[in-house]
């Protein structure tokens, strides 16, 4: 069911919410000038890799665990030969780390099997891989291939967009397609690692700095 809150905006119009969407999204870019991913990767490989990884795990814990996976597997070949027990306790401290190692070794042995080892590049067939959803596969086409397919919509992204009014929904899938719907196409994925950013330093779970905050005029939350 939706989540229900007191909005500054209870009968705003589509129009009148993608003015103001329009407003925010000027704001971040104001304010997160140079936002990205902060998970470490050199190549499509690696993000999705650390992506797979950052469910249910914060990015920091996920950089500390990834140098020596890809020392040990630096390629999907070698990832898809790697025993279970093996990755399994690379990735440990990630959590939910046998799911994990048995998506790895299955996305990796897939791509060597169906892609010629290379990640593929479209959104059906990533989420033909083992162990990536909507969230994995756009911060992949976003981030790695440039390519806005959708909005990543993790907790901080769920969160904002409830709080800024943009959305109602819990469900990801319905949050990601209410935002595509008030953002243009070529700034979702810098949107996505905008609002993770404001999320993280401003609008936090527990405690949002809205006295702090540059977006409380367009915020449609009354209080948090």
């Amino acid at each position: 069911m939706p989540a229900r809150h007191k909005s500054k905006f209870p009968r705003e119009s589509l129009a009148a919410r993608r003015r103001r969407a329009a407003a925010i999204l000027a704001a971040l870019r104001r304010l997160y000038p140079r936002s990205r991913t902060a998970l470490d990767w050199r190549d499509p490989f690696q993000l999705l890799v650390a992506t797979i990884l950052s469910a249910q795990c914060t990015d920091e814990r996920v950089n500390q665990v990834t140098p020596a996976l890809f020392r040990a597997f630096p390629d999907p070949a070698s990832l898809a030969a790697a025993g279970q027990e093996e990755v399994e306790e690379l990735i440990r401290p990630t959590g939910f780390f046998r799911n994990k190692a048995r998506n790895l070794r299955g996305a990796a042995a897939a791509i060597v099997e169906r892609h010629g080892g290379r990640v593929p590049e479209t959104m059906e067939e990533l989420l033909a891989l083992p162990g990536v959803a909507r969230k994995t596969a756009n911060c992949v086409l976003g981030t790695a291939f440039g390519r806005n397919e959708g909005v990543v919509v993790d907790t901080h992204v769920g969160r904002l967009a409830r709080r800024l009014g943009l959305s109602r929904e819990k469900d990801p899938v319905k949050v990601e397609r209410d935002l595509m719907k008030l953002f243009p196409r070529d700034s979702w994925t810098r949107l996505s690692h905008m609002l993770i950013d404001h999320g993280r330093t401003v609008c936090r779970a527990r405690k949002a700095d809205c006295d702090a905050c540059y977006l409380v005029d367009l915020c449609a939350q009354r209080e948090v």
